[in-house]
């Protein structure tokens, strides 16, 4: 940071002098980390951009339709362009999709039918997929859940690693298993984000052992980490939020399903019926927003991760276990800091919060979320409601107390988020410098 910068911190923003030297010397070390993910951002523009020139993308798709959007041009040209950018024969990318949970489980009740078998191959997973599936301690409140459908489950937990256990997942597929499904981040686990070499290992080990197994991914918060996409990698259908990674902080809500045609259709049929599928459906109006997002998503991503990388280095440095490591080569946009006291957790989200630019002087405090297991405090000082790709931290109140950093629409916002927390716990006594 420049001197200027720096006393504009100390003098107008009340910062210690002693974190903004912290901050200095982390971001010095890390310079040639944020190289390497600045050249891939780069591909990753072109990449989108090719997408768009390729599908003829222009004004005209931005129009609205009404009634049952029939032939609404736009809603199709957003499923060619995401289709184009995963390397995938089909999408779906729908606003009425409302998250990421609501894109995987249409996914799941899409393509199994009772009697099948769902293997989660990366261990127990995230809390409201749980829900979903029907092995939440609460089950007995909800209806509709993959199990009461019929349809049989088991995990297969990960190796000593914390990577997936391909040797045991060998073993776990069998001739009645129809989908194979795995969580890419790392959730409210304490883990790091599952590799794409790990991903591509684990598709072949699946296919081979059954071809007519779905490999399938959930890929929130892994959009644009690599130049690559899971599902150039032998994933057959992967699907995500528009509020996370790929919606770029612009679409205002919405998921997206991308695959194998066939599995595209077949989940269609439960997004909408029977006979309709993708045929219809409204996009009121925010197919701009959507594109406009996805545009942008290389370089927000690209401001997440730097973010991420300076939490962890912070914080690691501090004597916290990070995950993943300040230097590790990232799967995802997440930081996870462990603070082992609900205190110090609470604190963190608390100093992000009011480091955002809308609520920053809310003070948020832990709550009984729906589709959560503990209470959860989260901070999203967002413009679009629950946005995870804007500057925002989360922990569920439960040992050893985690906290989970990602976000920041640029690098200079999701930074000041650093050194707000960093701020507020050295004021608060809860660490030292």
């Amino acid at each position: 940071m420049s001197e200027k910068y720096d006393i504009f911190l100390e003098k107008e923003l009340g910062i210690d002098r002693r974190v903004i030297d912290a901050i200095n010397d982390a971001e010095a070390s890390l310079a040639d980390s944020f190289k390497e993910i600045d050249d891939i951002c780069s591909i990753n523009q072109l990449r989108v951009l090719k997408a768009f020139q390729d599908n003829h993308i222009n004004a005209t798709h931005f129009d609205w339709s009404t009634g049952y959007g029939y032939d609404d041009a736009g809603r199709d040209a957003v499923d060619r362009v995401y289709a184009s950018v995963f390397h995938t024969e089909a999408a779906l990318v729908r606003p009425n999709i409302v998250n990421g949970t609501h894109a995987i489980a249409t996914t799941l009740l899409g393509l199994l039918k009772p009697g099948d078998e769902l293997i989660e191959g990366s261990g127990t997973p995230y809390d409201t997929l749980q829900t979903a599936i029907g092995i939440h301690k609460n089950d007995d409140s909800f209806t509709g859940t993959l199990l009461e459908y019929g349809i049989s489950y088991k995990e297969v937990d990960l190796d000593e690693n914390k990577d997936i256990d391909f040797e045991a997942l060998k073993v776990a597929v069998s001739d009645k298993t129809r989908v194979v499904a795995f969580q890419r981040s790392t959730g409210y686990d304490f883990r790091p984000a599952i590799s794409l070499e790990s991903i591509r290992k684990a598709a072949e080990i699946v296919h081979a052992a059954n071809p007519k197994t779905v490999v399938m991914l959930d890929n929130c918060y892994g959009e644009f980490v690599d130049v690559f996409e899971p599902t150039e990698l032998g994933v057959d259908v992967m699907a995500g939020s528009l509020i996370k990674n790929p919606g770029g902080g612009i679409a205002l809500s919405g998921g997206y399903i991308v695959g194998r045609r066939d599995l595209i259709d077949s989940i269609s049929y439960r997004l909408t019926c029977p006979g309709i599928g993708a045929e219809c459906g409204l996009t009121y109006g925010q197919n701009r927003h959507v594109l406009q997002g996805l545009f942008l998503a290389p370089k927000i991503v690209n401001a997440a991760l730097k973010g991420a990388m300076l939490t962890a280095y912070i914080f690691s440095g501090l004597g916290y276990e990070v995950m993943p490591d300040p230097k590790r080569k990232r799967s995802d946009i997440i930081t996870a800091i462990k603070f082992g006291d609900p205190d110090a957790s609470i604190a963190f989200c608390q100093a992000v919060q009011s480091a955002a630019p809308i609520d920053s002087y809310v003070t948020p405090v832990p709550w009984d979320m729906p589709g959560y297991q503990d209470p959860v405090i989260m901070a999203a000082g967002a413009f679009v409601q629950g946005s995870s790709i804007e500057l925002s931290a989360d922990a569920p109140l439960r040992a050893p107390y985690i906290a989970y950093f990602q976000g920041g629409l640029t690098y200079e916002h999701s930074k000041f988020g650093v050194i707000k927390s960093l701020d507020s716990l050295l004021k608060k006594g809860i660490i030292s410098l």
